[in-house]
């Protein structure tokens, strides 16, 4: 079993429900203003339930969404079939699901999933994003601290040597928020901060 995903079994339809509760242009705000060109190819890495690359294909985006719950891509196959959307079974650090003569990206989500991956495999992961990531093309992490929630294998996330590790492998910075709230009420432990950073 792929460890990222340790917890999510005993909360299938709880997941789903919360996650398309949740609104794309309220939970990702802060990156909507960095989205590329119409109709260029976009990445969702760890897509859930596959709201937020709904939301993207909806905008006119050619979108991919890598998800390792089967579960959860299921869902998302079955609720979104209406959107032209790639859909594969995969996840980080290896993302061995895209091929080396898949097309690169021009903007890859990363949300809610980097606090799953530990201090290796997030290095592993950045080398990774680096390779199908475009010249100019961005990445937005959401980068969450706090207690477990219905994943079980968490580890404290940071902005600063998350971007650190990112601009040895060519990006910049062009984004940073920090210490924000939890978009469900009743988790007031959690604190997010999103980064976007730009491959030269």
């Amino acid at each position: 079993m792929i460890a990222g995903i340790q917890g999510y079994d005993r909360f299938i339809k709880l997941f789903i429900e919360s996650s398309r509760a949740l609104n794309f242009h309220e939970v990702c705000k802060v990156f909507v203003d960095f989205l590329p060109e119409k109709s260029t190819n976009i990445l969702d890495v760890g897509s859930g339930a596959g709201q937020n690359s709904a939301a993207m294909a909806k905008l006119g985006y050619k979108v991919t969404a890598v998800e390792p719950m089967p579960q959860f891509l299921k869902a998302a196959l079955h609720s979104y079939k209406e959107f032209n959307i790639n859909w594969l079974s995969g996840s980080l650090p290896e993302l061995k699901c895209l091929a080396a003569e898949y097309p690169r990206f021009d903007f890859i989500l990363i949300d809610a999933v980097w606090h799953h991956l530990n201090e290796m495999e997030r290095e592993s992961a950045s080398i990774r994003l680096s390779q199908i990531i475009n010249s100019g093309g961005k990445c937005a992490i959401s980068l969450r601290n706090g207690p477990a929630g219905m994943g079980t294998r968490v580890f404290p996330t940071n902005a600063d040597e998350t971007i650190a590790q990112f601009q040895d492998l060519g990006f910049r910075c062009v984004f940073q928020l920090h210490d924000q709230p939890s978009f469900y009420s009743h988790k007031k432990d959690v604190k997010w901060s999103r980064i976007v950073l730009e491959k030269g």
